[in-house]
């Protein structure tokens, strides 16, 4: 049974630990946090075997084979580099990084320790892209030529969202999400980005992203951290469109013909919060002795921070980095 430790003690690090606690073939073995106090309410709220006041503690622990950084974006990349000179296998939450930059340096970091390293962009690894990737090369709603999509909270109590040094903004929470959506039906075959950004308190509060691909296949989308959006995800065919609901976590995919009539509805399996499948998939991959996921590829992760490096570019805006 694979051992598993958290880097970061925040909310998502709880999802995480409500989900490995509930699953086979992974141990919740260990969590870190800068406070002593806090990683041990939290072993203990979630059965942990150990608990760390800090970051290089924990990863001094041999047991420990896999980590999962939970920490703020701005974090990522010195956290990342830690486990990998500690020789522990990562996954790390996405946004993977700040910059395409810092991605390449970790990644080949991983690679020439002969280490796991992947990101934890949860929507590459869960079932519901199997069943979309599916209904799209089958012909079910024609030949495909656009998408629309929307993914967006009201965050203005989380702090670390309106916080320029802790990478804070809507393109790497929530943009992130869409880029990858748009990517996943469409490949890597981009031509060209558009995008246009409202600004708050110095980070990015609304984005608007526009993107062409090979063969004039558009994709219109907005992200926001400011406003409840419906994340409705529409990709649009010759012969009908499907419809996502909550392309973060999708609940329903709905199949309209040409007339604008429902003809079919899937709904993915259950699942436990969805943090599994990317959990497994590092399973897999450590048992298997591969460097990355296959549904993640480490190209794939660089080419969607290097798109969105280039949005912040044409918007005059560079995250303050940490080295």
């Amino acid at each position: 049974m694979l051992k598993m430790a958290i880097m970061g003690a925040g909310s998502i690090a709880n999802k995480m630990a409500a989900t490995i606690t509930k699953m086979n073939d992974v141990e919740a073995y260990a969590i870190a946090a800068r406070d002593a106090g806090r990683a041990a309410a939290f072993a203990e709220k979630y059965g942990f075997a150990k608990s760390y006041g800090s970051y290089e503690e924990m990863l001094k622990d041999p047991e420990v084979q896999l980590v999962y950084i939970a920490t703020p974006h701005s974090h990522h990349y010195k956290c990342t580099k830690m486990c990998l000179e500690a020789g522990k296998h990562v996954l790390c939450e996405k946004a993977f990084t700040v910059n395409a930059e810092q991605a390449k340096e970790i990644l080949k970091q991983a690679e020439d320790k002969k280490l796991l390293l992947t990101e934890a962009i949860w929507t590459r690894y869960m079932p519901s892209r199997n069943i979309i990737n599916k209904l799209i090369a089958d012909g079910t709603i024609g030949e495909v030529t656009s998408l629309t999509a929307n993914l967006g909270y009201e965050l203005s109590e989380v702090k670390r969202i309106w916080d320029t040094q802790l990478a804070g903004g809507a393109l790497l929470d929530v943009g992130v999400y869409l880029v990858n959506f748009a990517s996943m039906v469409f490949g890597k075959d981009l031509e060209h980005v558009q995008s246009e950004a409202v600004f708050k308190n110095g980070v990015d509060m609304i984005d608007n992203i526009n993107m062409i691909f090979a063969g004039g296949k558009t994709a219109s989308m907005q992200c926001n951290v400011h406003a409840v959006q419906n994340r409705q995800g529409t990709i649009f065919g010759t012969k009908g469109y499907i419809e996502i609901t909550n392309i973060n976590n999708p609940e329903k995919i709905k199949v309209f013909n040409d007339q604008y009539e429902e003809v079919l509805c899937c709904t993915p399996p259950e699942q436990i919060t969805g943090y599994e499948y990317e959990v497994e998939a590092c399973c897999k991959a450590i048992e298997e002795g591969r460097l990355e996921c296959p549904e993640m590829p480490h190209k794939e992760t660089i080419r969607v921070m290097e798109i969105m490096d280039e949005m912040r570019r044409s918007w005059g805006y560079e995250i303050p980095t940490m080295k």
